[in-house]
Order: structure tokens, then C-alpha cells, then sequence
């Protein structure tokens, strides 16, 4: 407002640079107070963060759940806070504790294992189309190690992954703590999700029109896209390869498929988790079980290729390689959250550009 009575100002009764230093102090103080703002928000900003992205992605199952309970938004509230609680908030937390209380056990379950002989790799291995002699070898040559040379090898993976989990834990407290301000913050914004989305409506449209609406709806259908394609897909796959782990009597299966899931959000798949149990199996001896159980770690593996490009799609008409250009630059730049601000900062850029680029044409 500043600058554009400024400008005004300037157009009707010519330039006043004796007003300049008033406006030049004006937008300092704006500035300021708006990193001011932030510094104070600062320890709440990743739980804001994060019940933004949950409250947005469930939206539409809110309205329905609301409109199956006599139109109360109260009641709606409480059933979706609820659920937030039992199917997000309270796993996490157990697949966290899990993977801390049991990092000495996944220790030692590692040192036994480089103590075990690995055996050969069946002869159906190096048949396996594009990977097979590649893994053939790599498998032949884990094979060929001794076991204090095995030992020597994986010894220092066990000490890297204890000292991150012991480092982790450090911040549990923290973690725990924006959890709780996670499901506060989420309950608040289902009840008033409207008044939110309007504000935010109304400042994108002061900035840059209707465009600037446009964009907001944009980036809502992006964060409900990905969230639909990378944390549903996160999920069947680890609870698919639990299932199998479960099955072939693999220790700390529960540990694993948490394991798993992780390693699926942060887009790395459930490979190498069931890669380790199924050279675990060879090792212990199960032929048939292993054999069976790597069938069913080339279709959990690969199910993801299938699954996730399905739902994003759906979720949202943009380019599929634009959502993952975001996604994986997202991870990259941000950690885990930046799995969803990547594909709604690139959807948005790609739509104003497009736009202006029509415009100009």
C-alpha cells in the first residue's frame, strides 16, 4: 500500500524524492517484522508445515465424512483427528521406537550375518534379464569373502546406522513434541480450513490476480497428487514385503517393514531391506523359502513403478515427469518435506509460465 500511493502519488503530482526515505523506511519495517514473524513461528513452522500438507491432502474425505454425519463440522473434527491420530501419528511413533529399542538387535543381526558363508547364487540368477550377469557376479564375488573379511565389510555400515540412530534419538523428545503440535495445529485447520483457503486465496489473488487463485488450487491438487502417490504407494509396499518377512520367518520383521517404509517415502525403495532378508535366507540354509521370497521381492519391489504413476496422475493434470522432478529435487533440497513443496513449487512455476507464454503468443 506504501509504494503504491507512492506511485501514485508520483504519476499525478510528479516525483518527491523528500518522500522517498519515508517509503524506503516503511518497506525496511515491513521486511522486519516479517522475519521477526518468522524467527518467533520458527520451532512451530515444520508442525505447520505438516498439518497444512495432511489437511489438504484429506480435504475431500473431511467434506464426506462431515456430510455423512448430518452436516456437523464438529463431529467431523473429531473423526478426523482421530484418525489422523491412530493411522499416522501413533504408527510413526511405534515405527520410531521400534527402530531405536531394536538398533542393537539390527547390530548384531548384522555382525551374524557376515559371519555366516554366503552361499553361490543359483544358476537361474545370472538368466535374469538386464541385471542377471551383474548380479550374478556381485553375488559370486560377496560369495568368495571370507567370513572375518565379510565381517570387516559390513562392520562399518553397522556402526554408521547405530550412530544415526542413537543421533536420532537424541531428538526424540522434539520429535514427539511436534507431533502433538501437529495434530493440535490439524485439528484447528479442518474446523476452520475455509477461512484459511479463503486468506490464502485472497493474498495470492492481491498479488497476482486471478492467476494467483488459480495457482493456490494448483498447488492443492499437487499436494493431494503426491501425497496419494508416494505415501500410499510407501505404504503397500512395506506392508507387502512385511507380509513376506512375516511368512518367511525373517527376524525383526516389524522393525523391517518400518525400515521399509522409510526408505519408500524417501524414494529409495524396499530393496534394499528385502534384498538383505533374502541373502539372509540363502545364507540360513532356506532354498525354497528364499527362492519363493525373491519372487515376491521382484513384484513388491517393482510395484511401485506401477502404483504411484497411477495415483499422481490422478490426482492431479500435470506432467508426470514435472511431479517427479519435484518430488526427487523436493527430497533432495528439503528432506522429507520437500516431497511435497518440489511438485507444488515446479506446478506452480509451470503454470504461470505457460500462462504468461499463452498470453504473449
Amino acid at each position: 500500500m506504501i509504494l503504491e500511493s507512492w506511485y501514485t502519488n508520483a504519476m499525478t503530482n510528479g516525483p518527491n524524492l523528500r518522500e522517498l526515505p519515508r517509503i524506503l523506511l516503511g518497506v525496511l519495517f515491513i521486511v522486519l517484522t516479517i522475519i521477526a514473524s518468522l524467527w518467533i513461528l520458527e520451532p512451530f513452522l515444520p508442525a505447520l508445515i505438516w498439518s497444512t500438507l495432511v489437511v489438504v491432502s484429506t480435504w475431500p474425505l473431511m467434506l464426506a465424512v462431515q456430510k455423512r454425519l448430518w452436516g456437523k463440522r464438529s463431529l467431523a473434527v473429531v473423526v478426523m483427528t482421530t484418525a489422523l491420530l491412530l493411522v499416522v501419528i501413533v504408527p510413526l511413533a511405534l515405527a520410531l521406537l521400534t527402530i531405536i529399542e531394536h538398533s542393537d538387535d539390527l547390530g548384531e543381526r548384522l555382525k551374524t550375518l557376515a559371519h555366516a558363508s554366503v552361499p553361490a547364487p543359483p544358476g537361474w540368477v545370472e538368466r535374469v534379464p538386464i541385471v542377471g550377469r551383474k548380479l550374478a557376479a556381485d553375488w559370486q564375488a560377496v560369495a568368495a569373502l571370507g567370513p572375518d573379511e565379510l565381517q570387516a565389510r559390513v562392520a562399518p555400515y553397522a556402526k554408521d546406522a547405530g550412530r544415526w540412530i542413537l543421533g536420532k534419538a537424541g531428538g526424540l523428545a522434539a520429535f514427539f513434541l511436534h507431533l502433538v503440535l501437529t495434530l493440535i495445529i490439524s485439528a484447528l485447520l479442518f474446523a476452520k480450513g475455509e477461512v484459511a483457503a479463503g486468506g490464502v486465496r485472497a493474498f495470492a489473488r492481491r498479488l497476482t490476480g486471478a492467476r494467483g487463485e488459480q495457482s493456490v488450487t494448483l498447488a492443492g491438487q499437487s499436494i493431494r497428487a503426491v501425497a496419494l502417490g508416494v505415501v500410499v504407494t510407501a505404504f503397500v509396499q512395506a506392508l507387502l514385503g512385511g507380509i513376506g518377512l512375516a511368512f518367511a520367518g525373517v527376524p525383526l520383521a516389524g522393525l523391517l517393514t518400518a525400515l521399509m517404509f522409510v526408505l519408500a517415502v524417501a524414494q529409495i525403495g524396499a530393496g534394499p531391506v528385502l534384498l538383505i532378508a533374502v541373502i539372509w535366507l540363502y545364507a540360513s540354509g532356506e532354498t525354497t523359502t528364499a527362492t519363493v521370497f525373491l519372487v515376491w521381492s521382484v513384484f513388491v519391489g517393482t510395484i511401485d513403478n506401477v502404483i504411484r504413476p497411477f495415483l499422481i496422475k490422478s490426482g492431479a493434470d500435470l506432467p508426470l515427469i514435472l511431479i517427479f522432478a519435484g518430488v526427487i529435487g523436493g527430497l533432495l533440497a528439503f528432506g522429507v518435506v520437500g516431497l511435497f513443496i518440489g511438485p507444488v513449487v515446479l506446478a506452480v512455476a509451470y503454470t504461470e509460465l505457460s500462462a504468461w507464454v499463452s498470453e504473449s503468443s
